[in-house]
């Protein structure tokens, strides 16, 4: 073999391990689920999702924990099922709080969980019992402008 096909091969196994690296990376940092086996998943249920999105980030204490897997209306209770996945290393005490907040003023939402100190954990398709839905902003003001000049 001439040195021409000895860099060729070199350059071809490069290149391939350049695309392994690649794809691996695409797999992991997606939301694809193959790779991700460190999460768990729970359930929340709110009167109102409301600009609450897929892949919203998760916190407690400011950390993030997790993110919104799916948000799906049920008509037979006519509330809003966030499912959530929470990685496996957080445990979440079965009195704990969720609600939706805004990062600063005009920011995304996002879901806060404030930790109760039940020594009773929610395991994998567990609901989070306790919620509060979001403030909306525009009926805070409307009920403040509409009801200041009675």
């Amino acid at each position: 073999m001439d040195e021409k096909q000895h860099v060729e091969i070199l350059v071809g196994i490069f290149i391939l391990l350049g695309i392994i690296a690649i794809t691996f990376l695409a797999l992991r940092m997606g939301d694809f689920g193959l790779l991700n086996n460190t999460q768990y998943t729970i359930k929340a249920e709110f009167t109102s999702a409301s600009g609450l999105k897929k892949g919203a980030h998760v916190e407690m204490a400011g950390v993030s924990v997790g993110k919104i897997k799916n948000i799906v209306f049920n008509p037979e209770t006519y509330l809003a099922e966030v499912y959530i996945a929470i990685e496996n290393n957080i445990k979440i005490p079965d009195d704990s709080t969720a609600s939706i907040r805004t990062a600063g003023i005009i920011g995304e939402k996002f879901l806060k969980i404030s930790p109760g100190g039940s020594e009773t954990i929610i395991e994998k398709n567990m609901s989070i019992v306790e919620t509060e839905p979001s403030i909306n902003l525009e009926e805070l003001i409307s009920k403040y402008i509409f009801e200041s000049g009675k």
